[in-house]
């Protein structure tokens, strides 16, 4: 690129305020040394060649004066760095290089889309004429590229291939150009990295306390089946990487069990980490808190949605000092065991931001338990097939669909665009549920909310699951003075969440009187035990979800009762209709709707009918799947549309901080001067709740939020008392204008 006859000179990719050019980094080795720690994540895959020229041509664009003279030495100058890199990579390497170039146009700012409008996009760029570049010592970089992928595209689902293979090389740069810049700006930080024990000593403690459990547990029927259980599961650890199933009744042990599969197959087999992704973020400190008891406080990484690396350090901003090796390694997934939610895990494989895919290229060769498989929403559901099929199929990862109700995701008549080759680990579900059978269903009907009031009277222990907030707010106020009664939903923070559990628990435990009313984030995963449940119409999986909290330790003599309801004169709101609907086919045609025949049949009404009525007021189909758009065969992707469109929640939320108690009052007082925040609001993260922007913003307006440092938004302490209920959490402002009997006046 240097005209000929110049001198080359010595050209920087990184300065150090107050240090001469002698400590600033080289371009040219930052190159190499991205190129190569690209290459060394991309080999996974048998990509090495692509990650290393990503990292080669990636600060092509440094090699200017402006950048050289101005950026480096403090000036405030905005320079288009990537575009030169972006250019490079298409004349060097067409037609298959245009992937390269969306990675190396995108490593700051994000993937862009193919062709738009917009002046930011790939085409426009690659068009951009830029400033001639200095003569610079090891420019251009030597780089080869393939001139084939390195796995053979299925033209039914090339574009998709091709887009998801940009994706996962473009978080191999970007990680490994923050991690070669880290590295030099901050060698203190990027020592905070790592530290977390390797697997093999991670599953020599997992056996220990494991055997210890065993040798424990009381010799009941019950607790013979999921010994049995875990056998199978431990045997089925020894067959090939690629795609299971495993089907076990809630109550099964299927979370330890899951853990054992992973991890023993994660050894044989030479995987890295383990992920298990759950379906809420409402229970993911449950999980993590079951597997640290097996593995130790240092094994375990939880990854929340709230206070994601993103949100909590705007872009360029400094990073908090105070942030250690699980802090960091969250921006990357740099760690043997992570537990994060569908909503992190699907986003950021669907995301087009280098914060959101920087972790992506670690999900191959690992081990993925998608926990609770049956709630993914509907709209989304053959993105993430095809993602899950992706990762299983090209990049070396076990996926394992986990749930007491296997949906019917695998490829039949009914489902062409299933999943195929899924390989079951229990011999016989349906003898199986059989087993673990401890319920009587029976279908109520219509009722009135003061006729669900009058049952949940006359039931000293009963729980009563709904699906909205203002169904549970309606029905609580009902039974509130009755002695034992209590509230769950997510406008309660997870510390309060946590001690009504425990004091749910012990009254279950002590024969006392306790009726729960909650929203559903019960059904998954929470250890509670009721002889008696009561579940709001919806999807048969939820209904499902439902009854395993009755009768959980299938006590001998006893039968459990799971009562199904609707709101008299009521559908079903928003997103709960369909599924409902289909519910009810399923209970007019099954005289057991619990049954693994009834929930598969379910499951396959329920995505047939999603499949033919795709695109509907969810995920644009052509977007993602439609291999016959013009500009994606010229791969131009539109990787910001798809991510901006790809939510698996529909409205932003924010956390709200809640002076809960005296240490959340505390860490809220240190937030207001902490320099570094990342710490704090680690330690809030219990105490925080997830409220929709525009439902903030009304509180805001009512001032009874304030902005801490501008930034972080909390409840006031002087509002906290009308504000935030003990018995229902968070009282937002539309509530305010609630009587007694729970409607809106």
């Amino acid at each position: 690129m240097a005209p000929e006859g110049d001198v080359p000179t010595r050209l920087y990719a990184h300065s150090k305020p107050g240090n001469g050019e002698e400590e600033w980094q080289v371009l040219s080795d930052h190159l190499k040394n991205v190129g190569a720690l690209a290459a060394s994540f991309a080999e996974r895959w048998k990509a090495e060649q692509w990650g290393e020229a990503a990292g080669l041509g990636h600060d092509l664009g440094k090699a200017t004066p402006d950048y050289q003279d101005k950026r480096l030495r403090g000036a405030k100058v905005r320079v288009d760095h990537s575009t030169r890199g972006a250019q490079w990579a298409e004349k060097e390497f067409f037609p298959l290089g245009r992937i390269l170039s969306a990675c190396i146009a995108g490593h700051h700012s994000g993937l862009p889309d193919g062709k738009s409008k917009d002046e930011s996009c790939l085409a426009s760029r690659l068009k951009r004429t830029l400033p001639a570049d200095l003569p610079g010592e090891g420019l251009p970089p030597a780089a080869f590229l393939p001139n084939s992928l390195p796995f053979e595209l299925d033209s039914r689902n090339a574009v998709f291939q091709l887009a998801f293979f940009t994706r996962m090389v473009f978080s191999c740069l970007v990680d490994a150009d923050f991690l070669d810049t880290e590295g030099f700006v901050d060698p203190g930080k990027a020592s905070w990295r790592g530290g977390f024990p390797p697997l093999e000593a991670i599953s020599q403690r997992f056996r220990e306390k494991l055997d210890d459990m065993l040798v424990a547990a009381p010799p009941t029927e019950i607790n013979r089946w999921r010994k049995e259980i875990l056998g199978f599961c431990l045997a089925a650890a020894e067959k090939c990487p690629g795609m299971f199933s495993l089907s076990v009744p809630t109550g099964g042990g299927k979370t330890l069990s899951s853990l054992a599969f992973a991890l023993k197959h994660a050894l044989l087999h030479g995987l890295e980490r383990i992920i298990y992704v759950v379906p809420f973020t409402s229970i993911i400190e449950q999980n993590a808190e079951v597997f640290r008891k097996y593995l130790g406080t240092d094994a375990v990484l939880e990854h929340h949605s709230a206070f994601d690396a993103d949100k909590v350090v705007p872009a360029g901003s400094e990073q908090d000092e105070t942030l250690r090796g699980f802090e960091l390694a969250t921006e990357n997934w740099d760690a043997p065991l992570i537990v994060t939610t569908a909503v992190q895990f699907f986003e950021s494989l669907f995301g087009s931001r280098p914060s959101r895919c920087r972790k992506i290229h670690n999900i191959a060769r690992s081990v993925v338990i998608l926990d609770e498989a049956q709630m993914l929403p509907v709209p989304f559901l053959m993105p993430c097939i095809e993602a899950l099929r992706e990762i299983a199929l090209h990049y070396g990862t076990t996926v394992v669909l986990c749930t007491a109700t296997q949906p019917a995701v695998m490829e039949s008549e009914e489902f062409r665009r299933g999943l195929a080759g899924v390989r079951e680990i229990m011999p016989d579900p349906p003898g199986l549920h059989e087993r673990f059978r401890g319920v009587a269903f029976k279908n109520l009907g219509a009722l009135s909310p003061d006729g669900v009031a009058d049952l949940l009277r006359q039931n000293p222990r009963i729980l009563c699951v709904v699906n909205t907030r203002p169904e549970a707010r309606e029905v609580f106020r009902r039974i509130k003075d009755e002695v034992g009664a209590y509230h769950l939903s997510a406008l309660m923070c997870p510390e309060h969440r946590s001690r009504i559990l425990e004091e749910i628990r012990q009254r279950l435990k002590d024969g006392l009187p306790c009726r729960l009313v909650s929203t559903r984030l019960i059904e998954a995963g929470v250890d509670v035990d009721f002889p008696v449940v009561m579940r709001a119409v919806s999807g048969i999986d939820s209904i499902v979800q439902a009854a395993g909290r009755c009768n959980r330790e299938r006590n001998p003599g006893t039968v459990g009762r799971v009562l199904v309801f609707e709101f008299e004169g009521r559908l079903p709101p928003g997103n709960f209709r369909a599924p409902a609907e289909t519910a009810r086919e399923i209970m007019r045609k099954h005289s057991d709707p619990l049954s693994p025949a009834a929930v598969e049949d379910y499951f396959r009404l329920l995505y047939w009918r999603a499949e033919t009525t795709w695109g509907k007021g969810g995920l644009d189909r052509e977007l993602i799947l439609d291999s016959l758009k013009p500009n994606c065969r010229e791969l131009f992707f539109p990787f910001r549309e798809i991510a901006e469109k790809f939510r698996l929640i529909r409205e932003d939320g924010e956390a709200v901080l809640i002076p809960f108690d005296d240490k959340a009052r505390k860490c809220i007082a240190a937030l207001r001067g902490a320099e570094f925040p990342g710490s704090v609001l680690r330690s809030l993260q219990r105490y925080s709740v997830q409220v929709p922007r525009r439902k903030l913003m009304e509180l805001e307006d009512a001032g009874v939020v304030e902005r801490i440092q501008g930034v972080y938004a909390a409840l006031k302490a002087e509002a906290a008392e009308q504000y935030y209920r003990m018995d229902t959490g968070l009282v937002l402002i539309e509530q305010l204008g609630e009587d007694e009997e729970g409607f809106v006046v």
